[in-house]
């Protein structure tokens, strides 16, 4: 189906139709004009033979050239499907103030922006990826999308906050999951959560609510722990202890059918979506057409020259 795309510019064809009513009008006029010769006979002899109807087929294929050029201003276009991918992943950064301790250089949030980028860098593009940062409450920073810049910018402007909702990460993403469009495909994208943590849940619904609700919406939470048992941070001018909750992490990634790190190289993070499966949409994209507009309208400029040649020798 032909869409256009400036549609205001299809009132350029009112000229080209004020021209062709304009060349009726003149035949009509210049027959009428004709008749007024009584004595058909003699006017046999004085006037060469017409052309009859072929006369008429240049300046046809000439007033259709100039229509299809005044219809190529519009943009014509058609709908085409695109296939997407919906296949998601998911990243959930702990922000909380035990992330600034510096037992892993240079200190826990810098070691898990530089993991989660070197992340974003391997992820193949056409998979979806969303970035959520927790603290006391979980944010969908970066809904899930194609738009890697987006997430590696999101990821360096990070800011420390107060307190840990480890479950409350994993609900939000699970959120953001369901909200990739479906395009024409069955049930919620295969999708994966790759959480980056310390571990110590201090807020929101427990770490254990969360897991079961991952495992019922069949999506694995791969862990990322980021700390040892002697962390420390100052926190009010008090230097409190930080230690990493490692069992709690590997117990979320246990029931989920995740996978959990410690300090997890790039190529063992493939892991995490090299058996995620597709789930391919379809996305209507207009394609433009104009090119073949204007390659018709100069076929019928050619044609109406060629064939005015032709039968007159005269270019129209």
């Amino acid at each position: 189906m032909i869409r256009f795309m400036q549609p205001w510019w299809l009132l350029a064809v009112l000229p080209v139709f004020a021209l062709a009513a304009f060349y009726i009008w003149r035949q009509l006029h210049r027959r009428a004009y004709a008749m007024r010769f009584t004595n058909v006979d003699l006017l046999r002899t004085v006037a060469p033979k017409g052309l009859g109807w072929r006369r008429h087929v240049p300046a046809t294929a000439f007033l259709l050239c100039l229509l299809v050029l005044a219809t190529a201003l519009a943009r014509p276009a058609v709908d085409t499907k695109e296939p997407l991918e919906r296949a998601t992943v998911m990243l959930a950064i702990d922000v909380s103030l035990s992330m600034q301790a510096d037992d892993v250089a240079p200190n826990r949030l810098e070691a898990a922006q530089e993991a989660a980028k070197q992340f974003v860098g391997e992820l193949p593009e056409s998979y979806n990826l969303g970035l959520v940062s927790f603290a006391k409450a979980a944010n969908v920073l970066v809904p899930p999308g194609k738009d890697r810049d987006a997430v590696t910018s999101a990821i360096d402007g990070l800011v420390l906050a107060e307190a840990t909702a480890t479950g409350e990460a994993v609900f939000t993403c699970l959120e953001a999951i369901r909200s990739v469009p479906a395009d024409g495909a069955a049930g919620i994208p295969p999708a994966r959560i790759v959480l980056l943590s310390d571990g110590f849940r201090t807020s929101g619904r427990a770490v254990e609510e969360a897991a079961a609700a991952a495992q019922a919406a069949n999506v694995p939470v791969s862990t990322i722990a980021f700390g040892t048992d002697t962390g420390q941070v100052d926190i009010g001018g008090q230097l409190q202890r930080v230690p990493v909750d490692r069992m709690a992490l590997a117990e979320l990634a246990e029931t989920t059918e995740g996978y959990f790190y410690e300090a997890a190289s790039v190529s063992e993070l493939k892991q995490v979506y090299q058996d995620m499966g597709s789930s391919i949409g379809f996305r209507t994209e207009p394609r433009e057409v104009t090119q073949w507009y204007a390659g018709f309208a100069l076929l019928l400029a050619l044609c109406a020259g060629a064939l005015s040649l032709l039968w007159s020798s005269r270019m129209l």
